[in-house]
């Protein structure tokens, strides 16, 4: 659980290190609730009868949540390219149509330099050297 809400602990920190597991169990959480609330608003809309529409109520928990998540999310995201000693201007590739993120997307994936680099020590400490 710690992993998941690391991202949160350090809301607007773009500097530093962070490891795989703590980007992906993020993201795995992040996409989790937000298919979690869309399918409540589907299920909503299938079992009630009332006018107005069924997804109005999710809409507002929906759009907090991606605004509370979205500079943890971007900050995550930088702080896995400084793993990989990339500046974290690197993100930008994001926005390039259909191969951006394709491109982040494996960067993502990619292990991080061992030992420390010039964005600071390895997050996995003397484990991930033993062990990684």
């Amino acid at each position: 659980m710690r992993w998941i809400l690391m991202p949160y602990k350090r809301y607007a920190d773009f500097s530093g290190r962070s490891q795989r597991m703590e980007y992906w169990l993020f993201s795995l959480f992040f996409w989790g609730v937000i298919i979690a609330i869309m399918a409540l608003a589907e299920l909503s809309g299938a079992l009630g009868e009332s006018e107005e529409p069924p997804s109005l109520p999710f809409v507002i928990p929906l759009a907090l949540f991606i605004l509370a998540s979205f500079i943890p999310s971007v900050a995550v995201t930088v702080r896995r390219l400084h793993d990989q000693d990339k500046s974290g201007w690197f993100y930008l590739l994001s926005f390039i149509p259909y191969v951006g993120g394709i491109i982040l997307f494996v960067l993502m994936c990619i292990g991080g330099t061992r030992g420390p680099n010039r964005y600071g020590p390895d997050p996995r400490g003397e484990a991930g050297d033993i062990f990684g």
